[in-house]
């Protein structure tokens, strides 16, 4: 009996002792769920506050960049190009023609450059020779009867190495809009253009001729039609034009004209001769009577005329000359006795123009 109840009280205890641990088995994993659902859940709000915390970056403003000292693209935002003309003319200015009734409308005659035409004293410039023969200009003149009425002699009056030529005498009707080519097409260097101011189709022309080669349209040229027809009413011979001509304002028939010999060559350039003078008509250009006394006695080159309008008696010639002979001189009794008032000659083959004062005589 007693082995029994031994029996049975150790089966009992055996009972338990296998349930308290099953039990004690089924708990710990409760435990460790726990665990693991604290763990996720401290990992979920350490990725919330990391994304809050980048959200909050995002929303904070973006510090303005830091600007650089010196120049940047901004320093210059507001420049923007716009044509201001004849601002790199190719050459040398060779004339500039204003309209007396209106002298913020003038015109400028270009070496290399055409023509240019401004209406608001050189604000704004509008090309007017773009589609003529010549890019060259010699002389412009306006008619003094109506400005609207705009000569151009084609080809400059230099005589440089890198001349440009033209092809003859322009007239347009419309200030400068259109243009109709008159002859001398053969003159290529057109120094003056003059236009008697008792009738408008009385025009003179001072044509250099050719510089490379003898003959060509050379001489003084005259027309009383407008331009339809031309005579040479001042002709030296086939190596010597007329560089410059110049009327008296008192009485348009007293004309003064420059005679000029050169020739260029690859090898030289003959720069003057015995063939260089000045020459006075008094009829129009009629006849013409070469003066002489007091202006230099050696071979002449280029020469300039110019008469005061203050007093058209004097009458002033920038010469150049061998032997330094030249510079500039002046006559008080319309061309019949020179004197010499200094020596300057510089550059006389570039710059043998003078232009003498409207109001004060003597000044030029």
């Amino acid at each position: 009996m007693r082995s029994i109840a031994a029996f049975v009280i150790a089966a009992v205890l055996w009972s338990f002792n296998l349930f308290g641990q099953s039990s004690q088995d089924q708990k710990t994993p409760d435990k460790d769920a726990d665990k693991k659902q604290a763990a996720a859940s401290a990992l979920a709000g350490k990725k919330d506050q990391r994304k809050s915390s980048k959200d909050e970056k995002k929303e904070e403003p973006k510090k303005e960049e830091e600007k650089k000292p010196g120049m940047n693209a901004d320093t210059f935002a507001g420049l923007k190009f716009r044509s201001i003309g004849p601002g790199a003319e190719s050459g040398r200015v060779m004339s500039i023609a204003v309209n007396p009734k209106k002298t913020s409308e003038f015109y400028v005659g270009v070496a290399s450059g055409g023509v240019w035409k401004t209406v608001n004293d050189g604000t704004t410039w509008t090309p007017l020779f773009d589609g003529e023969g010549s890019y060259s200009t010699g002389w412009v003149a306006l008619d003094p009867n109506d400005p609207s009425v705009v000569w151009v002699g084609a080809g400059e009056s230099n005589s440089q190495r890198s001349v440009a030529y033209g092809d003859g005498i322009y007239r347009s009707d419309d200030g400068g809009k259109s243009w109709k080519n008159l002859g001398l097409k053969k003159s290529e260097h057109i120094g003056r253009v003059v236009i008697d101011p008792r009738d408008s189709k009385v025009v003179y022309v001072a044509a250099a001729g050719p510089l490379w080669g003898p003959g060509g349209d050379r001489g003084l040229y005259k027309t009383t039609d407008g331009g339809k027809n031309w005579k040479a009413v001042l002709t030296i011979s086939e190596n010597t034009g007329v560089n410059d001509v110049a009327m008296d304002p008192s009485n348009p028939d007293i004309l003064y004209a420059s005679a000029y010999q050169r020739r260029r060559h690859v090898f030289t350039f003959i720069d003057g001769g015995p063939e260089s003078a000045i020459y006075k008509s008094t009829d129009a250009g009629v006849t013409w009577n070469k003066v002489t006394s007091g202006l230099p006695s050696v071979d002449m080159g280029r020469i300039g005329m110019a008469i005061s309008p203050a007093d058209p008696n004097v009458v002033y010639a920038s010469v150049e000359a061998a032997d330094g002979k030249g510079g500039i001189f002046r006559s008080s009794d319309k061309g019949a006795n020179w004197e010499r008032r200094n020596e300057f000659d510089a550059g006389a083959m570039y710059y043998g123009r003078i232009v003498p004062d409207p109001k004060e005589r003597g000044a030029a």
